[in-house]
Parts: C-alpha cells; structure tokens; sequence
C-alpha cells in the first residue's frame, strides 16, 4: 500500500499555479479543491493541474459553506451536491471530498440523505467520501457511527480534529467507536485537534504530544482496515488551516506558526510514521 500526500487550497493565499508549485515540491501527489462557479478560477485549477501533472480530490459542501445552510431540506442538499458533482467531472477527481448533510437533522433523514447521495454519485460512476465535520452530519463518533451502520458501502473522511473538540476527549479513548467506523474510511484529514480545539498551534511542539500520538494511533486503524479492504494507496490531506483555526496572538493577529509550512510538516511526519508502520 502506498501512502499519498494531496495540497489543501484552504489558506492558501496564492495563485493555483504557485499552489501546484509548492506541492509539486514537496513530493505531494496533487491538490484538494473546491470548483468554484468562476470560470476564471476553475481554468487556472484546470491548467495549474495539468501543467505541474498532479491529481485533484474535489471537495464539495452540500448548501452554504463549511456549516450548512440551517434551513436547508435534504431535497436541497441533494441538489447542491448533484450540482456540484457535475462541475467537477471534467476535471476527472481521484473522488469527491463532501461536507454534507446537518448536524440538527435526526438520525431517520441522516440515513436517508446519505442513501440518495450515495445513489447520486453512483449514477455517475464516481465516489463520494463523507467528511466527519462540525456543523454536519457527521459531526460526532456515534451519530457517524449509527449511521455507518444501516449504510455499509458508504465511505467516510476522517478528520477526527472535529470529533475531539466535539467531545472535548481525544478519539482514542472511544476505541469502539473509532475501529468501527474505520472499516468505511476513504480518506484523511491530517489535522491535529485536542481537547479544547480542532487545532493544535504546532503539532511538533512537544506540549501536544499526546494529541499527536493519539491521532496517529487512529490514523494507523484506517490504514490496517484499508489494507485488509485491498486498498493499493492510502491518501492524506494534512489541513491544519486558517479562519479562527490558526492560533494567533493577541492584539495584533499575527499567526503563531506558517500554515504551509505546518502541513509539510504534518505530511512528513505522517509519511515517515506510515512507511515504519508498514515495516512493523
């Protein structure tokens, strides 16, 4: 199994092409990315793909943004997504990342939703993986969980940073839950959260080393279900991020760290902890 790194555009202040530069540099296999409905800023990820020969995870939020639209039926997420699907099939993604569904909804319409969605992608031959998130219906272990239950073939992205500040515990104290669900992970979020944030100032500083470790012992759960499932590649996206994620000190909002250079990191580390965990 092969260990693959993919960009987040999230925080990044520059142009696709310089995106695409800095992933291509550090070894990253492409970018993760929205398809806006510019058509200025779709054709310059378009060609900043093509040019630097890097792969694209398309990522999708079903009504508003990162947190839904709050009145939003399942009908209209349905759409939106259907929507957003469409615009990025020409760009042919490795799959679709979604934000999608609410947090609010009770667990009958989770199931529902997720069943047509998944119905949705498979009309078009392609593969959605659900992003655990706040704000979405994912946005804790046990909801993710019992939903997981009644649809077995639906796959998930991890980001278990969200579930931390969720339950205000790290994941690995919920073992159960964590094995359970790994058994439907796609793809990871290599964020770094602790009990009272979805992010960590620094993962390398040596105060969140408990976090770190935690998360990787449950990153290394996906990985062996993953290998038991066939898997060929494993994928990453470290995504430590900006938008009140970055600590930054007081008065005069300077960040306490550089965002790039923070998700390198976490994308060496991770490669590093993968081909030793492998060897193991």
């Amino acid at each position: 199994m092969n260990f693959e790194l993919f960009k987040t555009v999230w925080g990044h202040t520059g142009t696709m092409q310089e995106a695409a530069a800095l992933a291509q540099a550090s070894g990253f296999t492409g970018l993760e990315a929205p398809i806006t409905v510019d058509a200025h800023e779709s054709n310059a990820l378009k060609f900043a793909l093509e040019t630097y020969q890097l792969d694209l995870i398309c990522e999708i939020c079903t009504t508003g943004s990162y947190v839904p639209d709050r009145q939003a039926t399942p009908a209209q997420h349905l759409e939106d997504l259907k929507i957003k699907i469409d615009r990025g099939l020409s760009f042919k993604p490795r799959f679709y990342n979604v934000m999608g569904g609410c947090d609010a909804w009770p667990i009958d319409k989770q199931v529902d939703f997720f069943g047509r969605a998944k119905e949705l992608a498979d009309a078009v031959d392609v593969l959605c993986s659900f992003e655990t998130h706040r704000g979405r219906s994912f946005f804790n272990p046990w909801v993710t969980r019992d939903v997981l239950r009644q649809l077995p073939e639906l796959s998930i992205t991890c980001d278990f940073s969200h579930w931390v500040v969720v339950c205000e515990r790290l994941m690995d104290s919920e073992w159960d839950v964590i094995s359970e669900v790994a058994k439907q992970a796609h793809h990871i979020h290599g964020r770094v959260g602790y009990d009272q944030g979805p992010q960590v100032p620094h993962p390398a500083a040596p105060e969140y080393e408990l976090a770190l470790k935690s998360h990787q012992r449950c990153w290394e759960a996906i990985w062996e279900s993953q290998r038991l499932r066939g898997y060929k590649q494993t994928t990453m996206t470290p995504e430590f991020g900006p938008d009140g994620y970055l600590h930054c000190l007081p008065f005069t909002n300077a960040p306490v760290a550089d965002l790039w250079s923070i998700n390198r990191w976490i994308g060496e580390c991770e490669q590093s902890h993968f081909f030793h965990w492998m060897k193991t």
